[in-house]
């Protein structure tokens, strides 16, 4: 088996449909860099370094997959073209390896905290509320009992969609009116959740970033009051980004990253993009966990991203 493991059918389909049109363009820009050459030499591998940068892959982290298939080929000596899909698999896989040695924890799997506490930061548009809502589903099918909470009381819209979602997959809502506190709303749900022995708490927030150091203080005040019921809350802060956006994620991601101690993210919308070299990059660049990826509209098609998977379906 290598490094790389087995999906479930239904788990592989959806990662292979969702990377599809990322798979597509990756594909055709590597058959034009190889054209004509029999192995790999200077000129296919800056061909290469082009491929990765206008696949979104970074232009740091792409120079750093190149760095590590000139060694391979000086190593080797001679690298047939037709070998570069397998070597780009491993490379790339050893990379974020690198980066990140943890495995994920399924939405099965024992949970380290009871109650476990998700904060969900990012800006509006990339799906937030949404991940949060397919969170929830998986982790009620895998038989835990979740608790939201709709701490962005700046949009109603936000509340009402997190009401929608809770309905739809059985998980309890914790609100309060407009304009509300954002603590405040915090600090609810995790008392009631606290209280009717929930598994897991999944907090929303405000999508704003015209001010980080308003975002900063009310993030790091929401903390602060979530510590008052579970004192090592939120266990995890989960940054929301947008796949189909290419760069403006790796910006997103510095701004969040510098108003809050994120320690986990999610990358949405890949199925409809041929940016997904995004995860390969954001991955490396931050030393922070992909930890789940959103692969279509379905609330199964949310998926905890495993990296050897993603590079697996990515180039095979």
């Amino acid at each position: 088996m290598g490094i790389f493991n087995f999906l479930s059918k239904d788990k592989k389909e959806t990662l292979d449909q969702g990377l599809s049109k990322t798979k597509e363009s990756v594909f055709s820009k590597i058959t034009r860099a190889v054209a004509g050459k029999s192995k790999v030499d200077d000129e296919v591998l800056d061909n290469l370094e082009e491929v990765l940068i206008t696949s979104d892959v970074g232009v740091e982290t792409t120079l750093r997959i190149i760095e590590r298939i000139q060694s391979r080929v000086s190593r080797d000596k001679y690298v047939n073209t037709s070998e570069l899909n397998v070597i780009l698999k491993e490379e790339i896989a050893g990379l974020l390896a690198e980066n990140n040695s943890d495995m994920p924890m399924d939405f099965d799997s024992p949970l380290p905290h009871t109650p476990y506490v998700i904060m969900v930061v990012g800006v509006n548009g990339v799906g937030k509320t949404t991940t949060i809502g397919k969170l929830a589903y998986q982790f009620n099918k895998a038989g835990k009992k979740v608790y939201l909470g709709a701490a962005d009381t700046f949009r109603a819209a936000a509340v009402e969609q997190l009401v929608i979602w809770g309905e739809r997959v059985g998980a309890p809502v914790i609100k309060q009116k407009m304009g509300s506190d954002p603590a405040s709303v915090a600090y609810d749900t995790l008392a009631s959740a606290k209280a009717n022995h929930a598994d897991v708490v999944i907090i929303d927030t405000a999508g704003r970033l015209h001010n980080k150091v308003n975002l900063m203080n009310e993030l790091t005040k929401i903390k602060n009051v979530m510590q008052k019921i579970v004192p090592d809350a939120p266990h995890e802060v989960l940054l929301v980004l947008d796949g189909s956006t290419g760069q403006n994620a790796f910006e997103q991601a510095k701004q969040f990253t510098k108003a809050t101690d994120v320690n986990a993210l999610a990358i949405t919308k890949l199925d409809g993009t041929a940016k997904g070299g995004v995860v390969i990059g954001i991955s490396d660049q931050f030393k922070i966990p992909v930890k789940y990826i959103g692969l279509g509209e379905g609330m199964e098609h949310l998926q905890v991203f495993d990296r050897n998977e993603f590079v697996e379906s990515l180039f095979n």
